[in-house]
């Protein structure tokens, strides 16, 4: 593996963090407004009680409803957080002006003078790596953030931001990614080893696929909302990942959830499963601190080999 930097170190001492999409999400995580808001801060307490340290968020969440509980919470606690949020390319953000300008809309949302991360959500098809590169750069210049990351950039487009960052003295300090159980494409297509090679944090979102792996989920009880469309052909396929996650599990004395997380934490990666209420929070939490055995790790690998896993596959 490449010499991790400086600049970078923090994030390959984090273990697991705490992804804050679900707050003020109408759409996939049905927030409602006034009614979520105590159980989203107790998830937040509890996070950081049980020694999470890293939260992310980003101004698309809720359409800044996130940005702005973090920074409710965040003056409501004297713990040490972490903080990363992301810019998302709307076709009319095409200079390298642009994502300061965003950065600080974030920063005032949150009430700080800095993140320590800062990230492209998606890549652009009107805009080339190299120049979302410069705004990143442009970002650091200013001070709005200690370093900067990418998130669904796949083996090519990372590659062409690494390389674009480090030639302005810049390390690509994150790539953040779907990767769980069910979704293993950053595993298989070589992308999850090529971080580890650079130095390159990989950060992994929906590591519980959206509720999945906690297994509360069937084909008789499937997700709520949207959820249920997106996972229709997964249902039936469940049963033995369950499980052999079950089984894992009770062999640690943790939860079906937990020993999902742990399995993402063994390959290397950190995953940022969301909490929106205390349960979750707490639960979440146990899935660090320990390591399953090699044989357990394997045993899982084999009860998902033979599902299909979708997307990811892109430049």
């Amino acid at each position: 593996m490449n010499e991790i930097s400086n600049e970078t170190r923090f994030l390959h001492a984090l273990e697991m963090g705490l992804g804050a999409w679900q707050w003020g999400d109408r759409t996939v995580w049905g927030y409602q407004p006034g009614k979520s808001d105590k159980d989203i801060h107790e998830a937040f307490e509890i996070s950081l009680k049980k020694g999470i340290r890293f939260i992310d968020t980003a101004e698309l969440y809720g359409n800044g409803r996130s940005e702005r509980f973090l920074g409710q919470f965040l003056r409501e606690t004297d713990r040490p957080v972490l903080i990363a949020t992301k810019f998302f390319p709307w076709p009319w953000r095409f200079t390298k002006g642009s994502m300061p300008r965003t950065l600080k809309g974030s920063l005032e949302r949150i009430g700080v003078d800095s993140v320590d991360l800062y990230q492209i959500h998606w890549p652009s098809p009107l805009v080339p790596p190299e120049r979302m590169m410069e705004g990143l750069v442009e970002c650091v210049k200013l001070g709005l953030t200690r370093t900067v990351g990418v998130s669904n950039f796949w083996e090519k487009r990372m590659l062409r931001a690494y390389s674009a960052l480090a030639q302005h003295g810049v390390p690509l300090a994150s790539n953040q990614l779907p990767f769980s159980l069910l979704k293993r494409d950053a595993e298989k297509n070589g992308i999850l080893a090529r971080c580890k090679e650079l130095g390159i944090r990989f950060i992994a979102y929906s590591p519980l696929e959206k509720g999945l792996l906690t297994g509360k989920y069937s084909v008789d009880n499937p997700p709520p909302g949207v959820r249920a469309a997106n996972y229709i052909e997964m249902l039936p396929k469940l049963p033995p990942v369950i499980q052999a996650l079950r089984e894992v599990a009770q062999n640690n004395g943790k939860t079906v959830a937990q020993a999902a997380l742990n399995w993402v934490i063994c390959k290397g990666a950190m995953p940022i499963p969301g909490a929106k209420d205390a349960e979750q929070a707490e639960e979440n939490a146990g899935g660090a601190g320990w390591r399953m055995s090699d044989e357990e790790v394997a045993r899982l690998d084999e009860a998902t080999e033979r599902i299909r896993n979708y997307g990811g596959k892109g430049a």
